[in-house]
């Protein structure tokens, strides 16, 4: 049964980043999205900015910018029609073992949570091959800081209209609490990109979010509707 991720984000100060992969209600497109919001100023001062194959995070005033690792990264790169997005550097680790030919398992096999304690932030990732079949994960700590539990998910036949969603942390807290369980099934019912975007932006906690990415791409063309949200561009 898929639950209301608009209600659900709503009721959600902090899921910290999220990924939304499925499938358009008629059918015909693949369904991407990402967000990220953020406690502290570094982590807020962002936006989100088009890449030629994707997007990239970038200091919205770079005066203020005073740590970038973990918080500049290209989140979304498209490597021959599949599309990978996921909450840091890890990106680039999966589009260069699929251009090598490699798995973004065995990819993936090669990261672990963030080195932020003591949140550890989970790292969380998907991929949308051409087809519409996706793939998600979430690498998180173990509890001790130390030891790495890696969880991959393969949805290989989307149902039209469905999404599955995954996030960094389960709510606001210190230490952050990580994300758990599978993926939520998720109703996407928005007709559009534009539409979608609205949604979610309107869902997410007005003091932290910072920034959005959703993409409806055409599963016979390729062809991509594309629409980026930033708080700063919007002040």
């Amino acid at each position: 049964m898929s639950i209301d991720l608009f209600s659900y984000l709503k009721g959600n100060p902090y899921p910290g980043r999220g990924i939304l992969l499925g499938r358009s209600g008629d059918g015909k497109k693949a369904v991407i999205a990402y967000f990220i919001m953020g406690r502290s100023e570094n982590s807020r001062n962002r936006i989100f900015e088009a890449t030629e194959d994707g997007i990239r995070t970038r200091a919205f005033d770079e005066s203020r910018m005073t740590d970038p690792s973990l918080i500049i990264y290209h989140p979304v790169r498209v490597v021959d029609g599949t599309v990978v997005v996921t909450n840091g550097d890890q990106t680039d680790t999966v589009a260069d073992a699929l251009r090598a030919g490699k798995s973004w398992v065995r990819a993936l096999r090669t990261r672990e949570f963030e080195p932020d304690g003591p949140n550890f932030t989970p790292r969380i990732s998907g991929m949308v091959r051409p087809s519409g079949a996706y793939r998600l994960s979430i690498l998180k700590s173990a509890g001790d800081g130390k030891s790495c539990n890696r969880f991959f998910y393969e949805y290989d036949a989307p149902l039209a209209g469905i999404g599955h969603f995954i996030s960094t942390y389960q709510t606001d807290g210190d230490p952050l609490p990580s994300f758990a369980g599978e993926p939520l099934t998720v109703a996407v019912d928005a007709a559009s990109a534009g539409e979608l975007s609205e949604r979610l932006w309107e869902s997410l906690n007005e003091e932290n979010k910072v920034s959005l990415y959703v993409s409806f791409v055409d599963l016979a063309t390729g062809q991509a509707d594309t629409v980026i949200r930033n708080k700063h561009s919007q002040q």
